[in-house]
C-alpha cells in the first residue's frame, strides 16, 4: 500500500502488495488525521470466529487439525512481509514535487493507482514512471528496480494514447465526475454499497474531537424525532436512508458521451484519431472532441456534419480534464470542489467491497445519461476484461492455478490465499451477471431446440444450468423440488472440500443465483468435458445414482485424505453387475480427469450423511426421542442432509462420551484390582449404544450441558490417565475397545467416528460381507438424528433463554441455528420448544423472530413459483400485487395487467426462444390476500410442521406481535426485491399499499464460497486468547498483525476485518487510548455498513460501540445521534420489545442524564427497566442496576421519594442475590442513606416555607448534574467493560501479577478460580450478563476487568 509520508510514521510497516483494482480507493488523503494508516486496510469473522471463540476445542482424535502455523515460526515469517518502507519523490508535470511512502514488495503499478487517486494528479491515466531516464516496468516489484532507494526521484512521463488507453481515460474521468453519486450503490453495480455514518457524525470523528473539548455542558439539542421515543407506534421507512448533503452533485458537465461519428474513418485513423466524444458543458455549449494519440482537442464536427479539423481554441491537452477546464469555467470550479470533497471522504466509503451488497430500498432517482454504463450494457464486458490480454477469462484455469500455488511458508500462503480470494470474488461477480443475462433471455442456449426448462448456456467461459429436473434425473428424489435444492447442497460440498484443501483434488468454481423465481447454477468448465460424453469421462462414482458405479485408485487416495476431517467412511457398494466397488464419498460424487490432467470432483450434493428425521425408510425405527417429536416426517425431497456443524458436534459429543466411559472403567480398575467392575461396566456401555444420551454414570450426566468448560477439564485429566496406561496393560486395551464399541467408533484401538454417506440412499446396494458395518452405520445415523433433537435444539433454546445469543432478525436467527448444525427445516420444532419452555416470556423475542421468519420463508416459497409465470413486462405489476396481498390491509387489491400502457397493432404469438417461463401468462393477477395467506399457513404446516393461527396479515400482526415493516424487510431481502423509499400506508382499507411504481428493481440472491485467510485467522485467535488471559498489549499486537494479514488476503473491505477492527477499538478503549479506539471503531462501522448492510444487526452493534467511544471523547451530541440511529434501526428490524433494547435505552438514558435532560432520560431508562424485567426476570442483577440508574435521575430532579423507591428495589435484589456483605449491597445501602438525608433536608425546607410563608429564608435547591466521569463509569458497566485507566507502569505490574497468578493457578488446580470473579468484578453477574448480551459477532472479551 502506498501511503504519503505525512500520513504515516516511517516505522509503520506498510502493507505488502495489494490488488490494484480493489485499492483504487482512498490513499493519499491530504491532511486527514488518519491514525497510522497501516490500519487503513483492515477484516471478517462471522461464522468461523464465533464458533472458535468459546472454550478451547477438546483434543480431536479425528479432526484433521493440520499443523497450524506454530507460534514460534510466525515471528520471523512476519518480518518477511513487512520490509521497511521508504519514501520516494514524485515529479509530475504542472504541480509541485511531493514525496510518497512505498514498500519494497509493491508493484510499480500501485504507484500508478495512487497517482490516479490523488487530488492533484487524478486526471492522468496514461503515463509511465522514469528513474534516471529509464522507464520502470508496470508489473515489476519495487525491490527489483535497480537504484531505487530512499529519496529517489521518479518522474511522471506522459505516454501516447491507444484506443484502449483512451477508453480507460474517459472511464476514469467519468468515475471522478460520479465519485460522490450514490446511484451505483442503489443500483447494486460494481461492488458499490451504501454507508450513512458520515451523516450522523458530521464528517470525520478524528478532528471534531479536538474542537469540541469544552463541551461538558454546552447546550445541545437532544430531543430525538417522535418515532424514536419509547412507546411510539410509528415505524417510518424514510429515515433508513437519510439524504446525504454531498449527494446533491456539483454539476460539472451536462453530457459526456461517445459521439455518433465513431469509429474514425480510415484516413483520420492515419492522422492519429482514436475516437470522438460529444460534450455539453454546464454553460450549454455543445462541443465535439477528438481523442488522438497525442491527447484531446476540440474538432469542428456538429451533430449532423463531420469535420475533424481542430476548432479554436486550438488547445491540445494530454488530459481530458485540462481541456474541459479550458473551455468551461463552471467545470473548472466544480471539478476542483468535487475532487476536494472526494478525497475528504473516508476511504472506506469509496473502496469496492469484495462481493456485491444490494439495498432493498432506494429513493426515487433521476435517470442520467451515462456513456460508460451505456457502453457496458452493449458489450459483454465483465469485470476488467479490457485490462486482460485475450479478453475473456478462462475461469477454470484461474481458479485451479491459484490453488496450485506453493504454500510452504507464510508469504507464500498469503500470496496464494490472496489470489484464491480475488479470483473467487471476480468469478462470483461474473457468474451473477451471467445468470441474470440467462434469465432475462439475453444469452443463446447451447441446446436451443429443447424446451426452455431444459436449456443450458455458456457465457464468458461459465456454464449455466437451471434448477429443474431435466431428463428425470431426480425422479426418485422428489423431481423439480430436489433439482432446486441440489445446487445448494452441491455448493456446501464444494465449500467443504475447498476448506479441507487437499493438494491434487480439484472442485469447480460454483455460484448459485436465485433471480426472478429461477435458480441458476453457474460453474466453471472442466477442460474437454464439452467434447466428450459424460459416460466416457466419469472414472469415479456414478452418473445414475448408484446403478453403474466405477472407482479409481488415484481418486481413492485423494479422497482418503479428506475422509478424516469430513468424517467420511471408506466403504464398498455393489454395481449393476454385482461387483464390489470401493468408494470414499457418496456414489453421486463423480470424478473426471480433465484435458488438463487435473482430478476434478463434482456433484457433491451428498457430501454429508442423510437426515433420517426427514427421510422415512420403511422398516426402520427411529430412536424414541425422534418418535416423540413426531419424526420421521416425509419431506418434499430426499436430499435432506445433516449439516457439517452437526456432524462435528455429534462426533465431539461422542468423543467426550468415549473419554468418560474409558476413564470411568480405568478408575474403577485402579480402585479395585478385581475383575468384576469392568465387565459390569461393559454391560452398561453396551446399553448406552442405543441411547448415547444417557451416559453411564450420574455425575457424568450432570455435565452434559456444560460439557464445554468443566467437562473438558475433567476429560483432559482422564485423557492423560488413559494415555499413561495405553498399550502397557492388556486390561486397559480392553477398556478402550469397549469404549470404542459403545460410541460406534470404526476402529477398536482409538476413537474414530465416521459416516457412510450412502446409507439409506435409494438405489445403492451394499455387499453381504459389509452387513454388520452397515447396521452399525444405520444406528449411528439414527443416533445423530436423535442428537439433533435431544441435544442441539434444547441447547439452542437454553442459550436463547440465557441470552447467550441474541438474534435480532431472520438472518441472524438462521445463522445461530446453522452454527449449531440445525437446518432451517427444524424451525417449527425450535418454535414448539420455545412455546413449551418454562422461560417462555424471556423467549418472546425469539418467538417473534421465528414466526416472522416462518411466514416470510413460506411466502418466499410461494413467491418463487408465482414469479416464474410472469413475463418481463409485467414484473413490477406482479411484484406489487404480491406485496399487496401479503402485507396490505386493503381487502381486494386488483392487479394491473401490463397491456395498459401501450396497445400493439398485432400481437405476434409465435416467438421462438423465449426466456424460461415467458408464457403469456396472467394467472398471477387473480391471486387474493385470503388465498395467499391460506397458502402461507399451508406451506408453514407442510414444510415446517407448524400451525399458524392467522388468515390475514392483520391477524398475524395482532396474534404474534409482528410489524409489517419488518415483514417487508425480510421478504425483500430474501427475494431480492428493491422498493421505493417512502412511507407506505399498510393499514389503509381504502387503497392498496403498493403501486407498480413502488417496485424499483429485482436483484439476484447469490450464494457462493467464501475463501478464508487461515494464517490471519490463527493470529486473530491467539490474540483473543492473549486478551482473555489479560495480556492486552501482546493481544493487541497479535490482532494488529492479524489485521495486516487479513488486509493482505482480502483487500480493504471484509467482514472478518470488521471484527478485527472492533476488537482493536475495544482494546484501545480499555487501555485508555480513546482517539485510536474511535478511529478503529469508525472503520468498523463503515465497513459493517458497506459489507453487511446499513441495517444489519451487526451494524447496529457497531453503532452502539462507536457511541460509547464518542461519549468518552466528549462528543456528546455525536454519541446521542449514533444511539438514536441504532435505536431507529432496531425498531425497524425488530421492534421495541427486544433484550438488546434495554441496553440501548440504558445507554441513551445515561447520556441524556449526563446533559441533564432528565425527563427524556427517564422515558428511556424506565423503558429499559421494563424490558430488563421482562427478559431477565424481576430479580436479576441487570434489573437492580436499572433501578439504580433510574434512581439517580430522580435524585437529579430532586424527586427523592421516587428515587428512594427505585433504589430500595435495587437494594433488595442485591441483598437477596449477593448477600449483605457484598460490596454492591453495601454501595446500594450507602446510596439509600444519602438519598434519605437529601429527602429529609428537602422536607425541612418545605416545612420552613409553610411556616413562614414567602418571607422564608430558603437556600436555593441544588440540582446535581452527574459528572461526565460518573456517567462514563456507568456506561462502561452496562456495556460490559470494567476497567481502571492504568499508567504504563501499572500495566506492566498488572501483567506480572497476572502471570504470577497464572502460575499459581496451574499449581493449585482450579481452586482459586471460584473466589476470583467476586473479588475483581464490581458487578459480577450484571457485567457478565451484559457481556453475554452482545450478539455472537460482538462477543469480544467483554469484562476485561483490569483490576489486578
Amino acid at each position: 500500500m502506498v501511503i504519503k509520508t505525512d500520513e504515516l510514521p516511517a516505522a509503520a510497516p506498510a502493507d505488502s502488495a495489494r490488488e490494484p483494482s480493489s485499492q483504487g480507493g482512498g490513499k493519499g488523503r491530504p491532511g486527514a488525521a488518519e491514525l497510522p494508516s497501516v490500519m487503513l486496510l483492515n477484516g471478517d469473522c462471522p461464522e468461523s470466529l464465533k464458533k472458535e471463540e468459546g472454550a478451547a476445542d477438546p483434543p480431536r482424535e479425528n479432526g484433521l487439525d493440520e499443523a497450524e502455523p506454530g507460534e514460534e515460526t510466525t515471528g520471523q515469517e512476519v518480518i518477511v512481509i513487512q520490509d521497511t518502507g521508504f519514501s520516494v519523490k514524485i515529479l509530475a508535470p504542472g504541480i509541485e514535487p511531493f514525496s510518497l511512502q512505498v514498500s519494497p514488495q509493491e508493484m510499480v503499478q500501485e504507484i500508478h493507482q495512487v497517482l490516479m487517486d490523488r487530488e492533484d494528479t487524478c486526471h492522468r491515466t496514461c503515463f509511465s514512471l522514469h528513474l534516471d531516464g529509464n522507464m520502470l516496468d508496470h508489473f515489476s516489484e519495487l525491490r527489483s528496480v535497480e537504484g531505487l532507494q530512499e529519496g529517489s526521484v521518479l518522474r511522471v512521463v506522459e505516454e501516447p494514447y491507444t484506443v484502449r488507453e483512451a477508453r480507460i481515460h474517459v472511464r476514469h474521468v467519468r468515475d471522478l465526475l460520479k465519485s460522490l453519486d450514490p446511484s451505483d450503490a442503489f443500483n447494486g453495480v460494481d461492488c458499490n454499497s451504501l454507508s450513512f455514518l458520515s451523516v450522523f457524525t458530521d464528517g470525520d470523528l478524528g478532528d471534531s474531537g479536538k474542537r469540541k473539548k469544552g463541551l461538558e455542558m454546552d447546550p445541545i439539542d437532544c430531543t430525538p424525532p417522535e418515532y424514536i421515543l419509547p412507546g411510539s407506534r410509528e415505524r417510518p421507512l424514510c429515515p433508513l436512508q437519510p439524504q446525504n448533503r454531498d449527494w446533491k452533485p456539483l454539476q460539472c458537465l451536462k453530457v459526456l458521451t461517445m459521439s455518433g461519428w465513431n469509429p474514425p474513418p480510415g484516413n483520420r485513423k492515419m492522422h492519429g484519431d482514436l475516437m470522438y466524444l460529444f460534450v455539453i458543458t454546464a454553460e450549454d455549449r455543445q462541443v465535439s472532441i477528438t481523442a488522438s494519440t497525442r491527447g484531446f482537442y476540440l474538432n469542428q464536427s456538429t451533430a449532423y456534419h463531420f469535420n475533424p479539423k481542430p476548432a479554436s481554441p486550438r488547445f491540445l491537452s494530454h488530459s481530458l480534464v485540462e481541456l474541459l477546464n479550458q473551455i468551461s469555467p463552471t467545470f473548472k470550479k466544480n471539478f476542483a470542489a468535487l475532487q476536494k470533497k472526494r478525497v475528504q471522504r473516508h476511504p472506506f466509503e469509496r473502496i469496492a467491497t469484495p462481493f456485491q451488497v444490494y439495498s432493498w430500498t432506494a429513493p426515487q432517482a433521476e435517470h442520467a445519461m451515462d456513456c460508460v454504463r451505456a457502453e457496458d450494457a452493449y458489450t459483454s464486458r465483465l469485470g476488467y476484461e479490457e485490462h486482460i490480454p485475450g479478453q475473456t477469462r478462462d475461469w477454470n484455469e484461474e481458479l485451479q492455478t491459484t490453488r496450485e500455488l506453493p504454500r510452504k511458508n507464510l508469504p507464500e500462503r498469503l500470496l496464494r490465499e490472496r489470489a484464491i480470494f480475488k479470483v473467487h470474488s471476480d468469478f462470483t461477480a461474473a457468474a451473477t451477471r451471467g445468470a441474470m443475462a440467462v434469465i432475462d433471455g439475453n444469452v443463446m442456449a447451447i441446446n436451443p431446440s429443447e424446451e426452455t426448462k431444459m436449456q443450458m448456456f455458456i457465457w464468458n467461459n461459465i456454464f449455466f444450468s437451471l434448477g429443474f429436473d431435466v431428463r428425470d434425473h431426480y425422479k426418485d428424489f422428489g423431481g423439480d423440488v430436489a433439482a432446486y435444492v441440489a445446487p445448494t447442497n452441491d455448493l456446501n460440498g464444494v465449500r467443504t472440500y475447498n476448506a479441507v484443501d487437499v493438494e491434487g483434488l480439484y472442485t469447480l468454481g460454483t455460484v448459485v443465483v436465485d433471480y426472478r423465481g429461477y435458480r441458476v447454477t453457474a460453474q466453471s468448465i472442466i477442460p474437454g468435458i464439452l467434447e466428450r460424453d459424460q459416460e466416457q469421462s466419469v472414472i469415479y462414482g456414478s452418473i445414475d445414482f448408484g446403478k453403474t458405479v466405477v472407482s479409481h485408485p488415484r481418486y481413492l487416495e485423494l479422497l482418503e485424505r479428506t475422509s478424516r476431517p469430513l468424517k467420511t467412511l471408506r466403504h464398498r457398494v455393489l454395481n449393476d453387475r454385482d461387483e464390489e466397488v470401493e468408494l470414499c464419498s457418496s456414489v453421486e460424487c463423480k470424478g473426471i480427469i480433465g484435458n488438463d490432467g487435473r482430478h476434478y470432483i463434482l456433484d457433491l450434493l451428498r457430501t454429508f450423511p442423510p437426515d433420517l428425521n426427514f427421510l422415512p425408510v420403511p422398516g426402520e425405527v427411529l430412536p424414541e426421542e425422534c418418535a416423540r417429536a413426531g419424526f420421521p416426517r416425509a419431506h418434499r425431497h430426499k436430499l435432506c442432509c445433516l449439516r457439517q456443524e452437526l456432524v462435528d458436534a455429534f462426533v465431539e459429543h461422542r468423543y467426550l462420551l468415549f473419554m468418560k466411559l474409558a476413564a470411568l472403567q480405568l478408575m474403577q480398575q485402579k480402585a479395585s484390582k478385581m475383575e468384576t467392575p469392568p465387565s459390569l461396566e461393559n454391560g452398561d456401555s453396551a446399553s448406552s449404544e442405543s441411547k448415547p444420551e444417557d451416559p453411564p454414570a450420574p455425575e457424568v450426566g450432570s455435565e452434559e450441558e456444560g460439557s464445554s468448560a468443566s467437562g473438558l477439564a475433567k476429560v483432559k485429566e482422564l485423557a492423560e490417565t488413559i494415555a499413561l496406561d495405553d498399550g502397557t496393560d492388556p486390561r486397559s486395551r480392553e477398556v478402550i475397545r469397549n469404549a470404542c464399541k459403545a460410541v460406534g467408533s470404526i476402529s477398536s484401538t482409538a476413537f474414530d467416528v465416521r459416516f457412510n454417506p450412502d446409507i439409506f440412499s435409494p438405489g445403492v446396494r451394499f455387499p453381504e460381507s459389509c452387513q454388520e458395518e452397515v447396521r452399525d452405520q444405520k444406528q449411528l445415523l439414527k443416533d445423530a438424528a436423535a442428537f439433533l433433537l435431544s441435544c442441539q435444539i434444547p441447547g439452542l433454546v437454553k442459550d436463547f433463554a440465557d441470552h447467550a445469543v441474541l438474534p435480532m432478525d431472520g438472518a441472524t436467527l438462521a445463522e445461530v441455528m446453522r452454527q449449531r448444525g440445525i437446518n432451517m427445516r427444524y424451525l417449527g420444532k425450535v418454535l414448539d420448544l420455545v412455546l413449551r419452555s418454562p422461560a417462555r416470556d424471556q423467549l418472546d423475542h425469539i418467538y417473534k423472530i421465528g414466526i416472522g421468519e416462518l411466514i416470510t420463508r413460506s411466502a418466499k416459497h410461494i413467491f418463487k413459483t408465482y414469479l416464474q409465470g410472469v413475463e418481463l413486462s409485467g414484473l413490477s405489476a406482479a411484484i406489487s400485487h404480491f406485496l399487496n396481498c401479503f402485507l396490505s390491509s386493503y381487502p381486494n387489491p386488483v392487479a394491473h395487467l401490463p397491456a395498459d400502457e401501450l396497445v400493439s397493432k398485432k400481437r405476434n404469438r409465435r416467438r421462438r426462444n423465449r426466456p424460461p417461463g415467458a408464457a403469456d401468462n396472467t394467472a398471477w393477477a387473480v391471486m387474493t390476500p385470503q388465498e395467499l395467506w391460506k397458502n402461507i399457513c399451508q406451506e408453514a404446516k407442510n414444510y415446517f410442521d407448524f400451525s399458524l393461527e392467522c388468515e390475514t396479515v392483520d391477524q398475524a400482526v395482532e396474534t404474534y406481535g409482528l410489524q409489517k415493516i419488518t415483514l417487508l424487510r425480510e421478504i425483500s431481502l430474501k427475494t431480492g426485491i428493491q422498493i421505493l423509499l417512502k412511507e407506505y400506508s399498510f393499514d389503509s382499507r381504502h387503497k392498496p399499499a403498493f403501486t407498480e411504481e413502488d417496485v424499483l428493481n429485482i436483484f439476484p440472491v447469490v450464494k457462493h464460497v467464501n475463501p478464508k485467510a487461515s494464517d490471519a485467522f490463527h493470529f486473530f485467535q491467539s490474540g483473543q486468547a492473549k486478551v482473555q488471559q489479560g495480556f492486552l498489549k501482546e493481544g493487541c499486537e497479535l490482532i494488529n498483525e492479524a489485521l495486516n494479514l487479513f488486509n493482505n488476503v482480502y483487500g480493504a473491505m471484509h467482514v472478518e476485518i470488521c471484527a478485527c477492527l472492533r476488537l482493536l477499538a475495544r482494546l484501545h478503549y480499555i487501555m485508555g487510548d480513546y482517539a485510536e479506539a474511535l478511529s478503529n471503531q469508525q472503520k468498523a462501522v463503515l465497513m459493517s455498513e458497506r459489507v453487511m448492510g446499513i441495517e444489519h444487526p451487526n451494524t447496529i452493534q457497531e453503532y452502539m460501540h462507536l457511541a460509547l467511544y464518542c461519549f468518552a471523547s466528549s462528543q456528546l451530541s455525536t454519541a446521542l445521534s449514533l444511539l438514536y440511529r441504532a435505536r431507529y434501526l432496531t425498531l425497524l428490524v425488530f421492534g421495541e420489545d427486544h433484550p438488546e433494547m434495554a441496553l440501548l435505552d440504558n445507554n441513551i438514558g445515561l447520556v441524556l442524564h449526563g446533559v441533564m435532560e432528565c425527563d427524556l432520560s427517564l422515558r428511556f431508562l424506565e423503558n429499559a427497566l421494563a424490558v430488563s424485567t421482562k427478559y431477565h426476570g424481576p430479580k436479576s442483577l441487570k434489573v437492580a442496576l436499572s433501578h439504580h440508574l433510574v434512581a439517580r435521575v430522580y435524585e437529579s430532579k430532586a424527586e427523592f421519594r421516587s428515587a428512594l423507591q427505585h433504589e430500595k428495589e435495587g437494594y433488595t435484589i442485591y441483598k437477596t442475590q449477593l448477600g449483605e456483605d457484598h460490596e454492591k449491597t453495601k454501595e446500594s445501602s450507602e446510596y439509600l442513606k444519602c438519598l434519605t438525608q437529601q429527602a429529609v433536608a428537602l422536607q425541612r425546607t418545605m416545612n420552613e416555607i409553610y411556616r413562614n410563608g414567602s418571607s422564608a429564608n430558603i437556600p436555593p435547591l441544588k440540582f446535581t448534574a452527574p459528572s461526565m466521569a460518573s456517567v462514563l463509569e456507568q456506561l462502561n458497566v452496562i456495556n460490559g467493560i470494567l476497567f481502571i485507566p492504568l499508567s504504563q507502569k501499572d500495566l506492566e505490574n498488572l501483567k506480572a501479577e497476572v502471570a504470577r497468578r497464572h502460575q499459581l493457578q496451574e499449581a493449585s488446580g482450579n481452586r482459586d478460580k471460584a473466589e476470583e470473579p467476586m473479588a475483581t468484578e464490581p458487578e459480577p453477574a450484571g457485567a457478565s450478563e451484559d457481556a453475554a448480551s452482545q450478539p455472537p459477532a460482538a462477543k469480544d472479551p467483554p469484562s476485561l476487568s483490569l483490576q489486578g
